[in-house]
């Protein structure tokens, strides 16, 4: 997404949060001063004229470019958010962009105004001493350095103790970029141990998981095995059933063949009787008349 927006600002870091506040969407506002507050801006390079960098969304990593050029603010973001006119990344990498730059105005201001205070010095003679005019400053840096390593003892210290670095608003000039840089070391190695926390907390999860589908595969590879066995099992039953199906089968048409005699010999034996039928009928007839003949030869 790219934007383009009148801007009476001549640098970057002269945009400061409330003029910000002004021109942008109130939720954008919102949300892109939490990114800030989180940490999730990282500036790859910067100056007054252009800003090149990259904020961790809830989404994914966005990158962006801000520039100041002719009059106008042009923000450009690979993001896809339809926030006008500028993108709750951009305004964040403003914001972080101040807070950053807050330091080097302040060395500078301090560096303009430093050659003013100093008095002019007369003309040296040839033949005279030198005047030596680098001892003040030599001695201010010194102190810087030493106040410096005072605070780095004390920041060693708190960090082996997990505690925050301690305040270093008192301390200034040149060894102000030194400090930062160390806090943003801090914040950094902070978000580290985050992430690794998060992601050995997540592998623990996942390698849990991994656990019991592991389990679950072995109880299915079990149940299966059981499975082809109880399979085997009715095969073999299966095989039997054929078998005896087939036996019965013969037995069936043997049975058959036999009921087919049984039929024909039953069908022999009623013809057979039929005959002894006629036969017995014949023989009472001829017993009949025989008797006949007998009672009238018995009366003759």
């Amino acid at each position: 997404m790219r934007n383009k927006i009148p801007c009476s600002a001549e640098r970057l870091s002269l945009l400061d949060p409330p003029m910000i506040q002004a021109v942008v969407d109130r939720n954008a506002f919102h949300i892109g001063n939490q990114y800030l507050s989180q940490n999730r801006v990282r500036i790859v390079e910067a100056d007054d004229a252009q800003i090149s960098s990259a904020v961790i969304g809830n989404s994914g990593l966005y990158e962006q470019t801000i520039r100041l050029k002719e009059g106008h603010l042009i923000s450009k973001c690979s993001c896809a958010l339809p926030e006008e006119p500028m993108c709750r990344h951009s305004i964040a990498v403003l914001l972080e962009y101040h807070r950053w730059a807050q330091p080097r105005n302040n060395q500078q201001k301090k560096s303009k105004t430093s050659p003013a205070s100093q008095p002019t010095q007369p003309p040296t003679n040839r033949d005279s001493a030198p005047v030596p005019h680098s001892a003040p400053t030599t001695d201010l840096k010194l102190g810087e350095v030493m106040a410096f390593v005072e605070w780095f003892q004390l920041g060693v210290k708190a960090l082996e103790r997990g505690e925050p670095l301690p305040e270093s608003s008192k301390l200034g000039g040149d060894i102000t970029p030194w400090i930062q840089a160390i806090r943003n070391l801090e914040e950094r190695r902070r978000e580290s141990e985050e992430i690794q926390i998060n992601l050995e907390s997540d592998m623990r999860t996942r390698e849990a998981y991994v656990g019991r589908l592991t389990q679950q595969l072995q109880a299915s590879m079990e149940e299966m095995k059981a499975t082809q066995t109880h399979a085997q099992q009715l095969q073999q039953e299966l095989t039997s059933c054929k078998e005896m199906l087939t036996k019965v089968a013969e037995v069936v048409s043997e049975v058959g063949s036999y009921d087919g005699q049984l039929k024909s010999i039953a069908s022999e034996v009623l013809s057979k009787g039929s005959q002894l039928d006629k036969l017995a009928h014949s023989f009472r007839e001829v017993s009949i008349t025989l008797r006949a003949i007998a009672k009238n030869a018995a009366n003759s």
